[in-house]
């Protein structure tokens, strides 16, 4: 076996693996061991049927798919991995037949969608967004709210309008310019006003609705939408209310935190809350600094990026989407037949996102490639003295029984955290 490789198009590489007929016969023979329990022959037994007769039966092709599928599945792996440092296979290839001459062999062709190149124009001497959040008192009495709102009682009201912070149950059935959207039409829908799970808008103006009222209501979908045909249009919803449900919250005690937060008094509590919420702060004011800074850079960087990268982010963003879903005591198909959606529909609404985050990491590795960010000499084992600090034991008890997958998440991690160190070291970062 030989091949041969060229560049293809939209970030392919073209591969012509040419097989010797000595090759090509030894594949189909060893097809016919493999299938020949499938077929056939009168006067034979299944499984028993001579090589020669089962071809003079129903032709010399009958062994061909197998036989190629062995030629692909014993030399394709060894060929991606001989090219490595030439090209990364990020999807399966896609296979042809180029020539099968009796006495010649045969030739295979495979185009592989490949890890594209991507050019950035700029990551340096960039004027990027910085985000900084801070706690307020307001936000902690917010977050002592939630553990009071854990231990309500739920009491179904009729002689009041609904308002924020209430439970509803309603139909709704959303329009676009008089037509009616996948995904907008549901009847006896919980949905808890205020929670900021509809789109702007939604939420707040049920609020005031009656049980057995009706209502059309204008609403307008964020530019930034998921469904893409569907961002930044006029929408009209009618609504019918069918319940409303109230929460009775419980006294704020020190009884109560003690049994419910594992706090001995309400102060202990308040405090031990915002510390926590002050750590949230800090990691959201890093996470959407680092997300700002990769979306600047983003702008100023152009890939080819192949439709398999795309699909396989799309099958991860799915994939994450089911497991919320099941933590919530749901199955995605059901969530689908009640949205009103086919899995084709709902795979497309997340195609531009998964386009920008296929991007977003293209650019990240190559900067780490371009600047050599790399993980220096005792880095790893100081990070993983600091875990094995966290778990009280010592640094060669831990390491010793530390899983593989674990060192390559730490590596990462010490990797990304130079680069942005780096990226905010280079670049001019400001604040509203």
């Amino acid at each position: 076996m030989n091949y041969t490789q060229a560049t293809g198009e939209k970030s392919t590489v073209k591969l012509t693996i040419k097989f010797t007929e000595n090759e090509w016969q030894d594949a189909i023979n060893k097809s016919y061991l493999k299938v020949r329990g499938k077929y056939a022959v009168p006067g034979f037994r299944k499984g028993k049927v001579p090589k020669p007769v089962l071809e003079n039966y129903y032709g010399k092709g009958v062994l061909y798919e197998e036989a190629f599928n062995i030629l692909y599945s014993q030399h394709y792996p060894e060929i991606i991995e001989k090219e490595k440092d030439n090209f990364t296979a990020v999807g399966e290839p896609s296979l042809d037949v180029e020539d099968m001459s009796e006495g010649k062999g045969v030739v295979l062709t495979a185009i592989v969608p490949v890890k594209p190149d991507v050019t950035i124009d700029a990551y340096k001497g960039l004027k990027i967004k910085k985000f900084e959040y801070n706690v307020s008192d307001a936000e902690v009495d917010g977050e002592v709210k939630k553990i009071l709102l854990s231990a309500a009682n739920e009491v179904e009201v009729s002689d009041r309008e609904c308002k924020l912070g209430d439970k509803v149950n309603i139909d709704f059935s959303g329009s676009v310019e008089g037509e009616v959207f996948p995904g907008g039409t549901a009847d006896g829908y919980d949905l808890e006003l205020g929670s900021g799970s509809f789109i702007p808008g939604f939420e707040e103006a049920v609020a005031g609705m009656k049980i057995g009222e009706e209502r059309d209501i204008n609403v307008k979908f964020p530019e930034d939408y998921q469904a893409e045909n569907l961002r930044g249009k006029d929408a009209v919803f009618h609504i019918v209310l069918n319940k409303i449900t109230e929460k009775q919250l419980p006294e704020l005690t020190d009884e109560f935190v003690k049994s419910h937060a594992g706090s001995e008094n309400v102060e202990e509590y308040k405090k031990k809350t915002r510390e926590r919420l002050e750590r949230s702060a800090a990691n959201k004011s890093r996470d959407e600094t680092e997300n700002s800074i990769v979306s600047e850079i983003c702008k100023h960087a152009k890939a080819e990026i192949p439709d398999a990268m795309v699909e396989h982010e799309i099958d991860r963003m799915v994939q994450d989407f089911s497991y919320r879903l099941m933590y919530q005591g749901l199955k995605l198909e059901d969530y689908l037949k009640y949205m009103q959606l086919s899995m084709e529909q709902f795979r497309s609404q997340f195609a531009e996102q998964a386009k920008s985050r296929v991007l977003s990491q293209l650019v990240i590795d190559k900067i780490i490639k371009e600047e050599n960010i790399t993980v220096a000499e005792g880095e790893l084992d100081a990070k993983i003295e600091e875990q094995a600090k966290s778990v009280e034991k010592t640094f060669e008890e831990y390491k010793k029984n530390i899983d593989p997958r674990q060192v390559e998440y730490i590596t990462s991690d010490i990797i990304i955290t130079k680069l942005f160190d780096f990226l905010k070291a280079n670049n001019e970062l400001y604040t509203d």
